[in-house]
């Protein structure tokens, strides 16, 4: 494998910045909370640009708060290799999703400047804002707007449950950069991630060589009822928007099933992820109730499918209980294959490092499913205790984010050092 070293990044300090970066937005169980563009959010972006600028990168902003940390290569005039990932968390998030595909790119620049390596091409350390969605309501934001999916004015114009814009939050934190927020020439990106899934832990494996991610079709539902007394209202006069909406939910759960229930690998996913009930007070029939639907699968026949029918099963079942239901599309998005070239070169560093690895389709959206549609991206899973993420407890051994870590030091150098004739 052309551009392979056999040198080795420091896993010791890479698990000693893993832990220093959870310091910022740390919970008392164990987890942290740096939700997007928040006051937590600009202090992990702040210690996250000056252990880049130490490492002696140059660290630029665009307009939608996404951190660029550059490398130079011995031929400038090449296209760049980017890696990295996001530092956002749920709520209740864990100390590995996103982080830990930004602080080992930074271990990988850190290991290139001990071993006095110079890549042919330039490199790219990269800090995605707002992967999460969970304040703005919008997934992958930052790399989507970079990829030309989103509309940057659109996409700024979101506002959270506090009726704050995202370009409000961005100006807000100081992080709203001069840079147009859009794709600019680059050779590849490689993203290190945790699993968020069972099956490398189940099947041993150290190494995940992800082809690609799922169809994704999001929704949101508003059932409307009306609001009435609890102890007044008997059966037949009652218009409960929660029982309505009740039974869509199991109508996802259902069709999530029909894809298999009893398999690690069962590949169909369904998910009630946000519910709000009002006028949520203990002895009034619920009049509206909002929610969120998140339908996933390998097979873009199948989030089709299920675009053609879970519509109309819903309807059905909230006009049979006396109410109406508004169902909006957020988004939907096609399965995304990753680039073969970028994949193999996965690959091959996992076998040339003693690693067991398997091919995987993701289940989960990442900013590199956004960067595959303009640039040639591919990912590397490790594996995560249990397969819990999006949970306090998410827990990684500091050999397996090592591991993980030094497959895309290889693949990197890999990348930025092959021949272009």
């Amino acid at each position: 494998m052309a551009g392979l070293t056999n040198q080795r990044i420091d896993g010791a300090r890479l698990w000693q910045t893993l832990m220093a970066m959870a310091e910022i937005g740390a919970t008392l169980k164990g987890g942290v909370r740096r939700i997007s563009l928040s006051e937590t959010d600009r202090q992990g972006r702040a210690r996250f640009a000056a252990w880049c600028e130490e490492a002696g990168l140059r660290v630029r902003v665009d307009s939608m708060g996404n951190m660029f940390a550059r490398r130079e290569g011995r031929d400038s005039t090449r296209a760049p290799v980017l890696f990295g990932s996001h530092l956002d968390s749920q709520p209740t998030g864990g100390k590995f999703d996103g982080a830990l595909g930004v602080i080992a790119g930074l271990e990988v620049m850190r290991s290139l400047n001990d071993l006095g390596i110079v890549t042919e091409a330039p490199l790219e350390l990269v800090n995605w804002t707002d992967e999460e969605g969970t304040r703005f309501g919008r997934a992958m934001m930052g790399s989507g707007v970079w990829a030309g999916l989103f509309e940057e004015a659109a996409i700024k114009a979101l506002k959270d449950e506090d009726g704050v814009s995202v370009g409000a939050a961005l100006a807000a934190i100081g992080y709203e950069g001069e840079v147009p927020a859009r794709a600019f020439a680059a050779d590849a990106l490689f993203e290190l991630h945790i699993e968020q899934g069972p099956i490398l832990e189940a099947e041993e494996k150290t190494i995940g060589v992800v082809t690609g991610a799922q169809a994704q079709i999001w929704y949101e539902a508003v059932v409307t009822g009306q609001d009435a007394h609890a102890g007044t209202t008997p059966p037949v006069k009652r218009r409960d928007a929660l029982v309505a909406a009740a039974r869509v939910i199991g109508l996802v759960d259902a069709l999530m099933r029909e894809q298999g229930e009893t398999g690690i690998a069962d590949p169909g996913r369904g998910t009630v992820g946000r519910l709000y009930v009002s006028p949520n007070s203990p002895n009034v029939i619920p009049g509206e109730v909002r929610f969120t639907v998140d339908f996933r699968s390998p097979e873009d026949a199948r989030i089709a499918e299920i675009a053609e029918i879970f519509p109309v099963k819903a309807a059905a079942l909230v006009a049979a209980n006396g109410c109406e239901l508004a169902l909006k599309t957020v988004f939907r998005v096609p399965a995304q294959p990753f680039d073969a070239g970028c994949v193999d070169l996965v690959r091959q560093a996992a076998k040339k490092l003693g690693f067991s690895s398997r091919e995987m389709v993701s289940g989960a959206g990442h900013d590199a499913v956004h960067t595959a549609t303009v640039i040639p991206t591919a990912m590397i899973f490790c594996s995560c205790k249990d397969g819990l993420s999006h949970n306090e407890a998410e827990s990684i051994l500091p050999e397996e984010a090592e591991a993980g870590t030094q497959v895309l030091f290889e693949a990197v150098v890999a990348r930025a050092n092959r021949s272009l004739r």
